[in-house]
């Protein structure tokens, strides 16, 4: 069992219509039909929307997103339509919410890692392969990969685990030139913000992005667009270059301390078990909340405000 320790009641604004609550989103439609997402302070771990926020998140992760879409957007559209507060919406959606083009999503985790890490690990060290890619011998934790692979998962509902699959399952399930033109665009994208952050004295160990597909043009041709958010410590890992040593788990910005704390002797909770976890403590909520920012501040260049 998992899911939501409590799940939040949608907000209701008069000319939006909910569509959706996920583990960080919700989602609305607004009278024009476009779709109105507003990033919450929610925080997830372990496949638990945890009962306590860290503060300024949301508006973080939008932030950043608007951000990364600026400097991708020579290597393909973006969703977003508008930053505009919706009439009637509530002040605290203020700079934590987009309105986006309503696109036909592509039902695949497009997962592009450069660094051996995460669920990419776990399957390395059983078969010596990450999605059926085979790899050398002797990677560590935190090793750099010969080039960057393509690895995709299936999205999962709140509460279900991503499932990593094969390009080919990939293929088979949504054809064989979309496979492709997903597999090109995320490691077009992820080679530029490798770059990027690089510039800025982060590692971007691998990073996680969604897709649309618009309706079809004047040619008849539908396009791929960038969705979702992109980029964020929620759907990347950033490590701080400087520390970078393979062998160990890395330092990193983004919720790795959450878990930290959720899976130590402090918190009491036995990940196994079916009960959901504990609130969050107030300096883990502090320091969480403080890596989020600098994330946003080493890479924008900017202050948080």
């Amino acid at each position: 069992m998992s899911g939501f320790v409590e799940k939040p009641e949608p907000v209701e604004v008069p000319g939006l219509t909910h569509l959706h609550t996920g583990k960080v989103r919700d989602l609305y439609r607004n009278a024009a039909g476009d779709l109105v997402m507003v990033a919450s302070d929610r925080i997830s771990a372990y496949d638990w929307v945890l009962p306590t926020e860290i503060p300024d998140k949301g508006r973080v992760l939008t932030q950043l997103s608007l951000w990364w879409f600026e400097q991708l957007v020579d290597l393909l559209p973006h969703h977003v339509l508008s930053t505009e507060l919706p009439e009637g919406a509530p002040a605290d959606w203020e700079g934590r919410t987009l309105v986006c083009a309503n696109l036909d999503m592509v039902p695949v985790e497009c997962v592009a890692r450069g660094y051996l890490t995460g669920s990419g690990l776990v399957e390395y060290r059983q078969s010596r392969t990450v999605c059926g890619l085979a790899l050398p011998e002797g990677l560590e934790d935190g090793s750099e990969l010969p080039a960057p692979i393509f690895t995709p998962a299936t999205k999962a509902e709140v509460g279900e685990h991503d499932e990593n699959v094969s390009y080919e399952e990939v293929a088979h399930r949504v054809g064989v030139e979309l496979a492709a033109n997903l597999r090109q665009e995320t490691l077009a994208v992820y080679a530029k913000a490798k770059e990027i952050a690089e510039g800025r004295g982060l590692i971007l160990a691998d990073t996680k992005l969604e897709f649309g597909l618009t309706e079809p043009g004047d040619d008849g041709e539908r396009r791929l667009v960038l969705g979702d958010e992109v980029l964020t410590p929620d759907s990347s890992r950033f490590w701080p270059a400087d520390q970078w040593q393979p062998g160990r788990p890395q330092p990193s910005f983004d919720k790795q301390y959450v878990r930290d704390w959720l899976t130590s002797p402090e918190s009491g909770w036995d990940r196994k078990s079916e009960q959901p976890p504990p609130p969050l403590p107030e300096d883990v909520v502090v320091a969480t909340r403080a890596r989020y920012i600098e994330a946003y501040e080493r890479l924008t260049g900017l202050a948080w405000s």
